[in-house]
Protein backbone atom coordinates (compact mmCIF):
# COMPACT_ATOMS: atom_id res chain seq x y z
CA UNK A 1 0.00 0.00 0.00
CA UNK A 2 2.83 2.40 0.86
CA UNK A 3 4.49 1.84 -2.49
CA UNK A 4 1.23 2.69 -4.27
CA UNK A 5 0.82 5.96 -2.35
CA UNK A 6 4.44 7.07 -2.79
CA UNK A 7 4.43 6.13 -6.48
CA UNK A 8 1.19 8.02 -7.12
CA UNK A 9 2.47 11.15 -5.37
CA UNK A 10 5.71 10.97 -7.38
CA UNK A 11 3.77 10.69 -10.66
CA UNK A 12 1.51 13.64 -9.76
CA UNK A 13 4.51 15.84 -8.87
CA UNK A 14 6.31 14.92 -12.10
CA UNK A 15 3.15 15.65 -14.11
CA UNK A 16 2.74 19.07 -12.49
CA UNK A 17 6.40 19.87 -13.16
CA UNK A 18 6.05 18.80 -16.81
CA UNK A 19 2.99 21.00 -17.38
CA UNK A 20 4.70 24.01 -15.83
CA UNK A 21 7.87 23.50 -17.87
CA UNK A 22 5.84 23.28 -21.09
CA UNK A 23 4.29 26.61 -20.16
CA UNK A 24 7.77 28.02 -19.62
CA UNK A 25 8.84 27.00 -23.12
CA UNK A 26 5.72 27.78 -25.11
CA UNK A 27 4.59 30.95 -23.36
CA UNK A 28 7.70 32.20 -21.62
CA UNK A 29 6.12 31.67 -18.19
CA UNK A 30 8.22 31.90 -15.03
CA UNK A 31 7.45 28.68 -13.21
CA UNK A 32 11.15 27.76 -12.95
CA UNK A 33 11.42 27.50 -9.12
CA UNK A 34 8.07 25.70 -8.90
CA UNK A 35 9.13 23.20 -11.56
CA UNK A 36 12.22 22.30 -9.56
CA UNK A 37 10.28 22.14 -6.29
CA UNK A 38 7.69 19.78 -7.77
CA UNK A 39 10.49 17.76 -9.37
CA UNK A 40 12.40 17.50 -6.08
CA UNK A 41 9.31 16.27 -4.24
CA UNK A 42 8.71 13.80 -7.06
CA UNK A 43 12.28 12.51 -6.73
CA UNK A 44 11.83 12.03 -2.97
CA UNK A 45 8.70 9.92 -3.35
CA UNK A 46 10.13 8.17 -6.42
CA UNK A 47 13.14 7.14 -4.33
CA UNK A 48 10.84 5.75 -1.64
CA UNK A 49 8.93 3.78 -4.28
CA UNK A 50 12.06 2.43 -5.94
CA UNK A 51 13.62 1.41 -2.63
CA UNK A 52 10.54 -0.57 -1.66
CA UNK A 53 10.36 -2.22 -5.06
CA UNK A 54 14.09 -2.93 -5.32
CA UNK A 55 14.96 -4.36 -1.90
CA UNK A 56 13.05 -7.32 -0.45
CA UNK A 57 13.60 -9.69 2.45
CA UNK A 58 14.29 -12.39 -0.11
CA UNK A 59 16.97 -10.31 -1.86
CA UNK A 60 17.31 -7.66 -4.57
CA UNK A 61 14.73 -7.49 -7.34
CA UNK A 62 16.51 -6.87 -10.66
CA UNK A 63 13.33 -7.30 -12.68
CA UNK A 64 12.41 -5.02 -15.55
CA UNK A 65 10.01 -2.75 -13.66
CA UNK A 66 12.24 -1.98 -10.64
CA UNK A 67 15.22 -1.48 -12.95
CA UNK A 68 13.27 0.87 -15.23
CA UNK A 69 12.19 2.87 -12.20
CA UNK A 70 15.73 2.94 -10.79
CA UNK A 71 17.10 4.11 -14.13
CA UNK A 72 14.49 6.87 -14.39
CA UNK A 73 15.21 7.97 -10.82
CA UNK A 74 18.91 8.23 -11.63
CA UNK A 75 18.19 10.20 -14.81
CA UNK A 76 15.87 12.69 -13.11
CA UNK A 77 18.26 13.16 -10.18
CA UNK A 78 21.24 13.84 -12.47
CA UNK A 79 19.30 16.34 -14.56
CA UNK A 80 17.87 18.10 -11.50
CA UNK A 81 21.31 18.50 -9.92
CA UNK A 82 22.89 19.56 -13.22
CA UNK A 83 20.14 22.15 -13.79
CA UNK A 84 21.33 24.06 -10.74
CA UNK A 85 24.43 25.09 -12.73
CA UNK A 86 23.66 24.39 -16.39
CA UNK A 87 20.81 25.54 -18.69
CA UNK A 88 19.19 22.13 -19.14
CA UNK A 89 15.74 22.79 -17.65
CA UNK A 90 14.12 22.01 -21.01
CA UNK A 91 15.11 18.36 -20.55
CA UNK A 92 12.40 18.20 -17.89
CA UNK A 93 9.72 17.89 -20.57
CA UNK A 94 11.38 14.66 -21.74
CA UNK A 95 12.60 13.04 -18.53
CA UNK A 96 9.64 13.73 -16.24
CA UNK A 97 7.17 11.83 -18.49
CA UNK A 98 9.65 8.94 -18.64
CA UNK A 99 9.76 8.93 -14.84
CA UNK A 100 5.95 9.00 -14.65
CA UNK A 101 5.64 5.93 -16.86
CA UNK A 102 8.32 3.93 -15.05
CA UNK A 103 7.10 4.65 -11.53
CA UNK A 104 3.52 3.75 -12.48
CA UNK A 105 4.70 0.53 -14.13
CA UNK A 106 6.54 -0.42 -10.95
CA UNK A 107 3.46 0.28 -8.84
CA UNK A 108 0.86 -1.34 -11.10
CA UNK A 109 2.63 -4.35 -12.62
CA UNK A 110 4.44 -7.32 -11.19
CA UNK A 111 7.17 -9.07 -13.18
CA UNK A 112 8.21 -12.72 -12.99
CA UNK A 113 11.75 -11.99 -11.82
CA UNK A 114 12.63 -13.56 -8.46
CA UNK A 115 14.70 -11.51 -5.95
CA UNK A 116 18.34 -12.60 -5.75
CA UNK A 117 20.57 -12.95 -2.69
CA UNK A 118 23.73 -14.08 -4.51
CA UNK A 119 24.88 -10.65 -5.74
CA UNK A 120 28.58 -10.06 -5.06
CA UNK A 121 30.14 -6.65 -4.51
CA UNK A 122 31.68 -6.85 -7.99
CA UNK A 123 28.33 -7.50 -9.66
CA UNK A 124 26.69 -4.78 -7.58
CA UNK A 125 29.41 -2.36 -8.73
CA UNK A 126 28.81 -3.44 -12.33
CA UNK A 127 25.10 -2.72 -11.92
CA UNK A 128 25.78 0.70 -10.38
CA UNK A 129 28.15 1.67 -13.21
CA UNK A 130 25.60 0.48 -15.76
CA UNK A 131 22.83 2.55 -14.20
CA UNK A 132 24.95 5.71 -14.25
CA UNK A 133 26.13 5.04 -17.83
CA UNK A 134 22.63 4.37 -19.12
CA UNK A 135 21.32 7.43 -17.30
CA UNK A 136 23.93 9.79 -18.74
CA UNK A 137 23.49 8.44 -22.27
CA UNK A 138 19.71 8.66 -21.96
CA UNK A 139 20.09 12.31 -20.97
CA UNK A 140 22.32 12.80 -24.02
CA UNK A 141 19.61 11.22 -26.20
CA UNK A 142 16.99 13.52 -24.70
CA UNK A 143 19.28 16.45 -25.43
CA UNK A 144 19.63 15.17 -29.00
CA UNK A 145 15.83 15.18 -29.35
CA UNK A 146 15.64 18.77 -28.14
CA UNK A 147 18.50 19.73 -30.44
CA UNK A 148 16.61 18.25 -33.41
CA UNK A 149 13.49 20.10 -32.27
CA UNK A 150 15.45 23.35 -32.06
CA UNK A 151 16.90 22.81 -35.54
CA UNK A 152 13.38 22.28 -36.88
CA UNK A 153 12.13 25.47 -35.21
CA UNK A 154 15.02 27.40 -36.72
CA UNK A 155 14.38 26.05 -40.22
CA UNK A 156 10.69 26.96 -39.99
CA UNK A 157 11.45 30.39 -38.46
CA UNK A 158 9.45 29.71 -35.29
CA UNK A 159 11.69 31.98 -33.28
CA UNK A 160 9.28 32.74 -30.43
CA UNK A 161 9.50 29.21 -29.01
CA UNK A 162 13.19 28.99 -29.87
CA UNK A 163 13.87 32.16 -27.89
CA UNK A 164 12.69 30.38 -24.72
CA UNK A 165 15.24 27.59 -25.22
CA UNK A 166 19.03 27.63 -24.67
CA UNK A 167 21.15 28.38 -27.76
CA UNK A 168 21.53 25.38 -30.07
CA UNK A 169 25.32 25.45 -29.63
CA UNK A 170 24.88 25.20 -25.86
CA UNK A 171 22.51 22.23 -26.18
CA UNK A 172 24.92 20.52 -28.56
CA UNK A 173 27.86 21.08 -26.22
CA UNK A 174 25.91 19.66 -23.29
CA UNK A 175 24.93 16.62 -25.37
CA UNK A 176 28.55 15.82 -26.17
CA UNK A 177 29.60 16.34 -22.56
CA UNK A 178 27.00 13.79 -21.45
CA UNK A 179 28.15 11.36 -24.16
CA UNK A 180 31.80 11.70 -23.12
CA UNK A 181 31.09 11.01 -19.44
CA UNK A 182 28.49 8.36 -20.25
CA UNK A 183 30.92 6.51 -22.51
CA UNK A 184 33.52 6.46 -19.73
CA UNK A 185 31.01 4.87 -17.36
CA UNK A 186 29.80 2.49 -20.08
CA UNK A 187 33.39 1.37 -20.70
CA UNK A 188 33.84 0.72 -16.99
CA UNK A 189 30.53 -1.13 -16.90
CA UNK A 190 31.51 -3.40 -19.79
CA UNK A 191 34.93 -4.05 -18.25
CA UNK A 192 33.48 -4.99 -14.84
CA UNK A 193 30.91 -7.18 -16.57
CA UNK A 194 33.67 -9.23 -18.20
CA UNK A 195 35.57 -9.31 -14.90
CA UNK A 196 32.81 -10.38 -12.53
CA UNK A 197 30.22 -12.23 -14.61
CA UNK A 198 31.13 -15.88 -14.37
CA UNK A 199 29.58 -16.91 -17.68
CA UNK A 200 27.99 -15.41 -20.77
CA UNK A 201 25.79 -18.45 -21.30
CA UNK A 202 22.92 -17.13 -19.16
CA UNK A 203 19.70 -16.53 -21.14
CA UNK A 204 19.90 -13.25 -23.04
CA UNK A 205 23.31 -12.28 -21.66
CA UNK A 206 25.30 -12.83 -24.84
CA UNK A 207 22.77 -10.81 -26.85
CA UNK A 208 22.91 -8.05 -24.24
CA UNK A 209 26.71 -8.01 -24.41
CA UNK A 210 26.92 -7.91 -28.22
CA UNK A 211 24.34 -5.13 -28.58
CA UNK A 212 25.91 -3.11 -25.75
CA UNK A 213 29.30 -3.33 -27.47
CA UNK A 214 27.63 -2.16 -30.69
CA UNK A 215 26.16 0.83 -28.80
CA UNK A 216 29.60 1.60 -27.35
CA UNK A 217 31.03 1.57 -30.90
CA UNK A 218 28.32 3.96 -32.16
CA UNK A 219 29.03 6.49 -29.40
CA UNK A 220 32.79 6.13 -29.93
CA UNK A 221 32.41 6.76 -33.67
CA UNK A 222 30.21 9.78 -32.92
CA UNK A 223 32.87 11.32 -30.69
CA UNK A 224 35.54 10.58 -33.30
CA UNK A 225 33.38 12.18 -35.99
CA UNK A 226 32.81 15.20 -33.79
CA UNK A 227 36.48 15.97 -33.34
CA UNK A 228 37.87 14.68 -36.65
CA UNK A 229 35.10 15.49 -39.12
CA UNK A 230 33.23 18.25 -37.31
CA UNK A 231 29.94 16.36 -37.01
CA UNK A 232 27.21 18.43 -35.44
CA UNK A 233 23.50 19.25 -35.65
CA UNK A 234 21.26 16.65 -37.28
CA UNK A 235 24.09 14.18 -37.99
CA UNK A 236 25.25 14.20 -34.37
CA UNK A 237 21.67 13.86 -33.11
CA UNK A 238 20.99 10.85 -35.32
CA UNK A 239 24.14 9.06 -34.17
CA UNK A 240 23.36 9.82 -30.51
CA UNK A 241 19.80 8.51 -30.85
CA UNK A 242 21.02 5.41 -32.72
CA UNK A 243 23.45 4.60 -29.92
CA UNK A 244 20.72 5.10 -27.32
CA UNK A 245 18.32 2.79 -29.19
CA UNK A 246 20.97 0.05 -29.29
CA UNK A 247 21.73 0.54 -25.60
CA UNK A 248 18.07 0.34 -24.62
CA UNK A 249 17.53 -2.67 -26.88
CA UNK A 250 20.57 -4.45 -25.47
CA UNK A 251 19.40 -4.32 -21.87
CA UNK A 252 15.67 -3.78 -21.71
CA UNK A 253 14.94 -5.59 -24.96
CA UNK A 254 16.50 -8.74 -23.54
CA UNK A 255 14.60 -8.35 -20.26
CA UNK A 256 11.29 -7.82 -22.07
CA UNK A 257 11.77 -11.02 -24.06
CA UNK A 258 12.92 -13.09 -21.08
CA UNK A 259 10.54 -11.81 -18.39
CA UNK A 260 7.41 -10.72 -20.20
CA UNK A 261 7.36 -13.06 -23.19
CA UNK A 262 9.21 -16.19 -22.04
CA UNK A 263 8.47 -15.78 -18.32
CA UNK A 264 12.09 -16.43 -17.28
CA UNK A 265 14.08 -14.61 -14.63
Amino acid sequence: MIIVVSGTIAAICYLAATVMQIQNILKGASFGPWVKLAGAIGILFHAMTTYQGFFHEAGIDLGIYPMLSLMALSIVSIVMLSSLRRPIDNLFIVIFPIAIVTVLLEVMLQGDYGPREDISNGIFGHIALSVVAYSLLTIAAAQALLLSFGDSLLRHHRLLILSNMPPLETMEQLMFEMIWVGLVFLTASIATGFMFLQTLSSPGLIHHTVITLAAWAVFAVLLWGRYQLGWRGAIASRWALSGFVLLALGYFGSKVVLELILGQS
